[in-house]
């Protein structure tokens, strides 16, 4: 399987303007800026969309684990923290903070924190960023 986004650019980096798209449609033209991306401005950027990207990697992730072992989750949140720095000359991703409220009717509490623990690290895009992952998580019986 391959999955496509693009970007295009326009401009100088601080008053330029850009918009993303997917393959699928979901996200057309959808703008970017300086502002959007390094301050409070409007628009999307591309840290953004990864922590979007962790999130539903990560729930799936999870869901897919436990139902190996025969357990269906009723639900599972999570929300994901990308953090960006100024590392030098340059910006880099340092950070991705998985916060997780899973309702499992039933599980067991250890059952469920192997799971969870093997979800944060064996979700694909886990596996693609090379940077700090943590987690907290809450199981809701």
């Amino acid at each position: 399987m391959k999955r496509k986004g693009s970007a295009v650019w326009q401009g100088g980096l601080k008053d330029g303007k850009g918009v993303v798209s997917t393959g699928s449609s979901v996200l057309k033209d959808v703008p970017y800026t300086f502002a959007s991306r390094f301050e409070e401005g409007k628009g999307t950027n591309p840290e953004e969309l990864v922590a979007a990207a962790h999130a539903g990697c990560y729930s799936m992730a999870l869901s897919f684990i436990l139902g190996m072992s025969g357990i269906t989750p009723e639900s599972i949140s999570t929300t994901a923290t990308v953090t960006i720095e100024q590392i030098g000359d340059g910006f880099e991703v340092t950070a991705s903070h998985l916060d997780v409220t899973a309702k499992v009717p039933g599980v067991d509490k250890a059952k469920f924190d192997e799971a969870a623990k093997a979800a944060e690290t064996g979700c694909p895009i886990s596996k693609l960023l090379k940077t700090k992952i943590t987690m907290e998580y809450k199981l809701e019986v």
